[in-house]
């Protein structure tokens, strides 16, 4: 019997390196057998060495994507990153709750790799009142979750990580996944905190030095399998391990001269 293949939409920046943003978010909904639609809201300028301007459009404009999409294509999950302003994100929470799509998962982007701001900072509010009681899952780093919980630092341990995850939990977040990446150490842990309790999700750190468009990478995997697994947990477990090889594989790729993408078809090229 054939399976369902699924559709998953990406809410989020292009990257014109072709390595994070929507751009990273087509190429793993692709690699893990979903559909993949697209909202773009902003262009970015950017190669492997940082983002060099960013074109934001109107909100009108993004709520005319999102009603294009909704109306006419079943959506299965949908994918959140870079939103750019507070107009943005409130354009966004008023599409999810007329539309009610089944899965979401926030990726809360804020700030590129090189430290050029990917969020006004008057937009923090809104994302945490307005779409995070909307997420099913928020997958920020440990600056993202300080910001959002209004913390004077971010995590440096576990346990930490685990109260800020637990206080976002509190704001109205159903699920989240407390990225660990920037603690440093031979370890990189993650931990999932959801209904079923916390759930630590370590994996050995990847030494390359091709991250470009991690965290997109893996909020995508998780917004992609999350159609095809029975919890986050399942869907988490699974995403990370894509991400691993990737991560691994990514030394195949000479993209740039400086921080290179992931290989997101490492298991087909």
């Amino acid at each position: 019997m054939n399976r369902t293949i699924h559709n998953v939409l990406t809410i989020a920046g292009s990257d014109s390196g072709g390595g994070a943003g929507i751009q990273a978010d087509l190429k793993t909904f692709s690699a893990l057998g979903v559909y993949g639609a697209s909202v773009v809201t902003a262009l970015t300028a950017q190669n492997t060495h940082g983002v060099r301007s960013v074109h934001v459009p109107d909100s009108a404009f993004v709520t005319a994507q999102l009603d294009a999409v909704f109306e006419d294509i079943r959506i299965d999950a949908v994918k959140i990153g870079m939103l750019a302003n507070a107009d943005i994100v409130c354009a966004v929470a008023a599409a999810l709750r007329r539309y009610r799509p089944p899965r979401v998962v926030l990726d809360t982007v804020m700030m590129s790799k090189n430290g050029h701001a990917l969020l006004a900072p008057d937009a923090v509010a809104a994302l945490r009142e307005q779409l995070l009681p909307l997420a099913g899952l928020v997958t920020p780093n440990l600056d993202e979750a300080a910001a959002l919980v209004g913390a004077d630092a971010p995590a440096t341990d576990e346990a930490a990580m685990r109260r800020h995850g637990e206080a976002m939990r509190a704001m109205g977040a159903r699920a989240v996944l407390m990225k660990g990446g920037h603690l440093g150490g031979e370890e990189s842990p993650d931990w999932l905190i959801d209904d079923t309790g916390s759930h630590r999700l370590g994996a050995a750190r990847v030494a390359v030095t091709q991250t470009h468009g991690t965290g997109c990478t893996l909020s995508a995997a998780i917004a992609a399998l999350s159609t095809q697994r029975p919890d986050w947990l399942s869907a988490v477990t699974d995403a990370k391990a894509y991400l691993v090889d990737a991560l691994r594989e990514s030394v195949r790729l000479q993209v740039g001269t400086g921080v290179g993408p992931l290989h997101h078809f490492h298991r087909w090229w």
